[in-house]
């Protein structure tokens, strides 16, 4: 399976700070700081949220940063640009708006060893690894424009490297993680998860592969994911430190229930259990390819519902709602569906009424009758689920906006990131169910429900409104949870800033990212 490390590896508001940036010496840019990690998972992305929340909280505007990222979970900003889920969420921490410049490389696989290749929000095409290895050349300057632009806009940059910067075998054409550092004057932290064991070694082993400009780099650990007593750690902080010259600067607890917008499937193994006592029973189908399960986040909030994410016919059983979510191969995770008896499973619950189906983008287009891809997976025309009356027809440009729009009587907010139209078939007898800017858009037939809007849950009227549609048609009680996502997500991110504050020694953080907060 391709993964990250397989292809990677106007001024300011305040003016008060300076770097020196080769090439750019002259320009008062904004401090920054890089938040690599030892490997993909380790908190880099959580805990660059919570930089982002503790430094917005000291009235500083800051922006996070990676210059790439390799994601099936995505998200559009509001000038129309896709860029990864995780920055967008980290720009939310700040409480700024996301752009392009946070994230101007993104990677979506659509096979083991191919991915679209979407640079500044906009896609430019597929590539096998070997092709993009090729090309990252010629994106080197790009992001480094990208964060320059960030520096002068802002008053301090958290940047995240990608999964480990250690990765020797691709050091020289690195874009993402200490070589971008090093080309922007920034230094770095290196974050271990010592929940998986082996956290010495990992950080130590880390700093002892990287060539020396870049080891210089590193000013300090941050262990995260601490279960116990620190004390257990006993002289092996101290040990550490003279073993690579190094301090670490915190120790970080496992936070239980932070869960802030995952980057790839590695989170999906570290979703919660589905609540025992919850009513409503969700089954979310796990394609190879799931895009944007973050969708479902907003569902784990609520105490009445369990989430479960299945793989096979034996672990779908029988749930009351069925969740086709978002794919970046379409007609692949429809044919890995198939093999496996899934898709049958699926069309004989909602044939028999024996659960509620709501497809998502790539999900609502499995539904339909007929799907029409020579740009994606260059299959032509493929049978669809047939539970819907649409058809979908792949286009080659991609669909990319913020949407608002109305259903189940309730207002809703999202935002799309397709390539395929869904449109209803000829003689069709589905029925709009979601509308937008008053057109019809979401179609439904039944208990069976499709849309092209990623997010949709996380508006709290149109989420309780319908999982109360869903609940009264399988007959089951259910007892909306109180409270707002939104207002649920900025306890996540102060908890986060919390417990760096709690257990990193900041005044050393912050000189060494030279600022005064």
């Amino acid at each position: 399976m391709l993964r990250e490390a397989d292809l990677t590896h106007g001024a300011h508001a305040s003016g008060l700070y300076a770097a020196a940036v080769p090439g750019n010496a002259t320009d008062a840019l904004a401090p920054g700081l890089m938040v690599c990690g030892t490997a993909s998972n380790a908190g880099k992305s959580t805990l660059v949220a919570g930089l982002c929340r503790l430094l917005a909280r000291r009235a500083l505007r800051v922006a996070p940063f990676k210059a790439q990222n390799m994601a099936l979970n995505s998200a559009v900003t509001a000038s129309g640009h896709e860029i990864g889920r995780a920055q967008y969420a980290q720009a939310q921490a700040a409480g700024v708006e996301a752009t392009a410049s946070m994230n101007p490389v993104l990677l979506k696989p659509t096979g083991d060893t191919d991915a679209q290749v979407v640079v500044e929000g906009r896609p430019v095409g597929s590539m096998s690894a070997a092709e993009y290895h090729r090309y990252k050349p010629e994106l080197l300057e790009l992001v480094l424009e990208s964060l320059r632009q960030l520096r002068c806009d802002f008053d301090a940059v958290v940047l995240e490297g990608a999964g480990s910067p250690a990765e020797i075998n691709l050091a020289d054409s690195d874009i993402v993680n200490l070589r971008i550092a090093e080309r922007a004057g920034v230094p770095a932290v290196v974050v271990g998860d010592i929940d998986l064991g082996g956290v010495f070694a990992s950080l130590a082993g880390t700093v002892a592969l990287l060539p020396p400009a870049h080891r210089r780099l590193v000013r300090g650990f941050v262990i995260n994911k601490f279960r116990g007593d620190p004390a257990l750690l006993g002289d092996g902080l101290i040990d550490l430190e003279r073993h690579c010259a190094v301090p670490t600067l915190g120790v970080i607890p496992m936070l239980d229930g932070v869960h802030i917008d995952a980057e790839d499937s590695v989170a999906l193994a570290l979703m919660p259990p589905p609540r025992a006592d919850a009513h409503l029973d969700v089954a979310v189908i796990a394609f190879p390819r799931l895009s944007n399960f973050t969708d479902l986040d907003p569902l784990f909030g609520e105490s009445d519902v369990g989430v479960r994410f299945v793989r096979s016919v034996r672990e779908l059983g029988q749930p009351d709602l069925i969740v086709l979510g978002g794919s970046k191969a379409t007609v692949d995770d429809l044919s890995w569906m198939r093999a496996r008896g899934l898709a049958d499973a699926v069309t004989a619950a909602a044939a028999e009424g024996g659960a509620s189906v709501l497809g998502i983008c790539g999900g609502y287009q499995m539904l339909g009758q007929i799907i029409h891809d020579d740009v994606e997976s260059r299959q032509g025309t493929v049978p669809g689920l047939g539970l819907l009356d649409v058809e979908t027809v792949f286009e080659d440009d991609k669909v990319l906006a913020q949407r608002r729009g109305e259903a189940c009587g309730a207002p809703l907010w999202g935002y799309q990131i397709h390539h395929g139209r869904v449109e209803p078939t000829a003689g069709s007898t589905a029925e709009p169910w979601l509308w937008l800017d008053g057109e019809p858009e979401g179609r439904c037939s039944g208990r069976t429900m499709g849309t092209t809007l990623h997010g949709i849950f996380e508006s709290d009227d149109f989420r309780r409104a319908c999982l109360a549609r869903v609940a009264a048609d399988c007959g089951c009680p259910y007892t909306p949870d109180p409270g707002s996502f939104a207002a649920r997500r900025e306890t996540q991110f102060d908890r986060v800033a919390d417990a760096i504050e709690t257990h990193v020694d900041l005044g050393t953080l912050f000189e060494i990212m030279k600022i005064t907060a």
